[in-house]
């Protein structure tokens, strides 16, 4: 049979060969709702609702790491009305985890520049660290006021300071080393890359981390992407070969 399991060849998911770390991009929600004469802010809260589904279908499956591309450093162009909307639909969801977290053995944690939100906010996210750091188990990832490009810039000047302090140096820096000051640092890196929506490319997200990670792209707009369309993205990473740069012996 080649590179390919039974399960493969009949279309089913070998959940003995799952990538340990997902990444999505959660692109259509305004198109969805348009399609469907809604405002955007519908497609928002349904798209909401299909990254708590897909989560849930990750744990169960036996995946540790679900990351998702939430709000980008680009995002802030956006409508301010439209903005308001999903800054009030993630303090919805932090409330609904910090009551559930610890009972349902999920952790959560948020990537990116979180020094602009609202004092509310980072003081939700504040309570959702601490939950996390008491429990194990499967984590979502949130990335929030994040961009790749904005990231490696953060962490250069982290470990320039650094330099300074006397702390480190300067010829000593390796891939590894340089990892440790990512607001990735601890999580290993995604083995897939999902971006629904129709469009084929990364805008921009975890440009450090996905170096290697195999992309898979589809049409379905992310408020549609449900586990099925997760499975169909599950078998086509699991008919590619990872060689990451060598050759299969």
């Amino acid at each position: 049979m080649g590179l390919f399991t039974k399960r493969q060849l009949t279309g089913q998911v070998d959940k003995n060969s799952l990538p340990r770390h997902v990444a999505v991009i959660m692109d259509g929600n305004g198109r969805w709702a348009q399609k469907r004469g809604l405002p955007r802010s519908a497609g928002h809260k349904a798209g909401a609702e299909s990254f708590r589904r897909l989560g849930t279908y990750c744990k169960k499956l036996g995946i540790d790491y679900l990351t998702v591309y939430a709000f980008s450093t680009e995002n802030w162009k956006r409508p301010p009305e439209e903005i308001d909307g999903i800054m009030q639909l993630l303090r919805r969801y932090l409330h609904e985890c910090i009551d559930t977290m610890e009972r349902d053995g999920n952790r959560l944690r948020f990537l990116g520049d979180l020094s602009v939100l609202d004092d509310d906010l980072k003081e939700l996210i504040r309570e959702t660290n601490e939950i996390s750091a008491r429990i194990e188990g499967f984590q979502a990832n949130v990335c929030l006021n994040y961009g790749g490009r904005d990231e490696i810039v953060h962490a250069a000047r982290a470990f320039a300071r650094d330099c300074a302090a006397g702390e480190k140096r300067s010829d000593a820096l390796t891939e590894e080393m340089f990892s440790q000051y990512l607001y990735s640092n601890g999580l290993p890196d995604p083995e897939l890359l999902i971006r629904p929506g129709g469009e084929k490319r990364i805008s921009n997200y975890l440009l450090w981390q996905c170096a290697y990670s195999e992309f898979y792209f589809c049409d379905t707009l992310w408020p549609d992407f449900d586990e099925r369309e997760f499975d169909k993205a599950l078998i086509a990473y699991q008919h590619r070969e990872r060689r990451f740069g060598g050759v299969k012996p």
